[in-house]
């Protein structure tokens, strides 16, 4: 089954940008955008605007049709989806230790990406940082207890509780159960243009 275009889209500029030897930094000086804004393009957290898109690949000095062409743009009209335990996709957003992330599915809903993901933390995990997400999150807790700070504000959830919430507020989860946590997470994403 093939991923989102938004998805491939993203994973392609990272693959690109990397092996091209080409720094998160330099790609958004050439682009003319922010640092924060290529990571959060490459780690799936925003959909870039057309506008940038094309700046982006062409800071890369890339092909416009050839970046497409290279783009799987078989649409799943099937009415019914079905994805093997054994095709989920490990991934990395940010580097965070103790974050495993795999993704379930990916899929434009009404022209909106939807991703749906399976997210481990390990015993201990938690980010330092807070991070933002151009998408409304859904977070349930398969096993485990997660201590989310959204905004400034603490949320312990137990297995089966679950949390929605706008990710453009600070957020970052912490494992604090005695073993690794699970949680299914759906991102909801917004259209960046504004």
């Amino acid at each position: 089954m093939t991923e989102d275009i938004i998805i491939q889209i993203s994973n392609k500029i990272k693959e690109k940008r990397k092996s091209k030897g080409i720094t998160i930094q330099e790609l958004a000086d050439r682009a003319a955008v922010s640092k924060g804004l290529i990571s959060q393009i490459e780690n799936n957290r925003t959909v870039p605007s057309l506008l940038v898109l094309i700046n982006i690949i062409r800071a890369l000095r890339l092909d416009m049709n050839e970046f497409f062409n290279e783009i799987d743009q078989h649409t799943q009209s099937a009415k019914v989806i079905i994805k093997q335990k054994a095709a989920y996709q490990e991934f990395e957003k940010e580097p965070a230790k103790g974050f495993v992330y795999k993704r379930v599915l990916t899929k434009n809903v009404k022209n909106f990406p939807v991703d749906i993901v399976l997210l481990e933390l390990k015993k201990g995990a938690h980010r330092t940082q807070t991070v933002k997400t151009d998408a409304y999150e859904y977070k349930y807790i398969i096993k485990g207890t997660v201590e989310y700070l959204i905004d400034n504000e603490k949320y312990i959830l137990e297995e089966g509780d679950s949390l929605f919430f706008d990710g453009r507020l600070g957020h970052k989860p912490r494992n604090i159960g005695d073993d690794n946590a699970q949680i299914l997470v759906v991102y909801f994403f917004l259209d960046s243009e504004k």
